[in-house]
């Protein structure tokens, strides 16, 4: 598993995000990562130094060059993304678990994938009165660019923009494409609370 962490700001706005990376190779693998970013690193560990190289098994486990087993590679950065929500969820805080289960699950989101998401996001969203969900994609995946070696087979990268309301909005609701995994996969969750 590849985590990746940022801060961003949407329209000069902070916003928190936290995106999560998996490699999922058919065999173990050496895989080389590089991050093209539209902001500032703030912080990375391990170092970040001109990319990651890291073997990933098929479990998604991951070691460095030393043989230190990480979890995730992490990054803070900060940038100024303006996120779309001209399309998107109107979700009333209490139902945000279930929203989100549905929904991640729906866009193709693994059971392991969708909870690790929902247990770093529901503290920040459930407590809120109505949140403002849309997912992102070419906002997102402009300013950060993903260069990975060996080129995985099926790459499905889900970003998720939300803003806290204290009343409900009519908004036009995403659709989803089908997602299959086959071959060396790579899946990514990430998101962004806008202020």
């Amino acid at each position: 598993m590849l985590a990746l962490s940022l801060t961003a700001c949407g329209q000069q706005e902070q916003c928190d995000a936290k995106p999560v990376i998996y490699l999922y190779p058919e065999q173990e693998t050496a895989v080389s990562v590089s991050l093209d970013y539209a902001g500032t690193l703030t912080a990375t560990y391990p170092a970040y130094e001109n990319g990651w190289t890291v073997t990933a098994k098929p479990d998604g486990t991951l070691y460095d060059e030393n043989g230190d087993e990480f979890s995730y590679l992490f990054w803070e950065g900060e940038d100024k993304t303006d996120y779309d929500f001209s399309k998107g969820f109107c979700v009333a805080g209490a139902d945000t678990a279930d929203f989100l289960r549905e929904t991640l699950s729906e866009i193709g989101l693994t059971p392991k994938e969708y909870n690790e998401f929902i247990v770093y996001w529901l503290p920040k969203m459930q407590g809120n009165a109505y949140n403002l969900i849309s997912f992102q994609s070419a906002a997102y995946m402009d300013s950060a660019k993903l260069d990975i070696d060996p080129t995985p087979d099926s790459v499905l990268r889900v970003f998720m923009a939300w803003k806290p309301l204290s009343r409900p909005q009519n908004i036009e609701p995403q659709m989803f494409a089908p997602f299959t995994r086959d071959g060396f996969t790579v899946v990514e969750w990430g998101g962004c609370e806008v202020k």
